[in-house]
């Protein structure tokens, strides 16, 4: 037999050279993905607040008052209930933490928001400025999306 049809698979070397080829890849777009997913998980977020601050909105238009301020990740048994969907309500939101209310509280009148409270992830000031960002104006004590307190950012419905 002749010296070339022996050789019919791949050199050890070939296979690492492939292998090193395809780790390189995968570090520049393994990056991209997660970037996604977080800006995908700010939106989710962003959407959700915003239905809650328009159900809020219509709450407090048909009884004239805004919902209860209730414990964190409890759903308001005020009648708040018949507004929203308190299988979602009771979830971790989107980004981590859980959903509130606040009611004539921290400095405001009625506010609806996310306390990081330790169930799911946490936010710091940082990523919760870039919502603020999509949302508001970008600064987190002035206009209508706020921190209100430690580990809690809020759309504030009234002052």
């Amino acid at each position: 037999m002749s010296r070339s049809l022996k050789r019919r698979g791949f050199t050890l070397v070939e296979i690492l050279i492939v292998v090193v080829i395809l780790g390189i890849l995968a570090a520049i777009i393994v990056p991209l993905f997660t970037g996604a997913s977080e800006d995908a998980r700010r939106g989710a977020f962003v959407e959700s607040l915003g239905g809650l601050k328009r159900a809020a909105e219509l709450f407090a238009v048909r009884t004239g008052s805004y919902p209860l301020d209730t414990s964190s990740g409890a759903a308001p048994t005020d009648g708040f209930e018949d507004y929203i969907r308190v299988s979602q309500w009771t979830k971790v939101t989107p980004i981590g933490g859980v959903w509130d209310t606040e009611l004539n509280d921290n400095g405001i009148t009625a506010a609806i928001g996310v306390h990081f409270d330790g169930t799911g992830a946490t936010r710091d000031d940082t990523y919760m400025t870039i919502v603020d960002e999509i949302m508001d104006d970008g600064d987190l004590s002035t206009g209508s999306f706020r921190k209100l307190a430690d580990a809690r950012y809020y759309w504030v419905c009234v002052d």
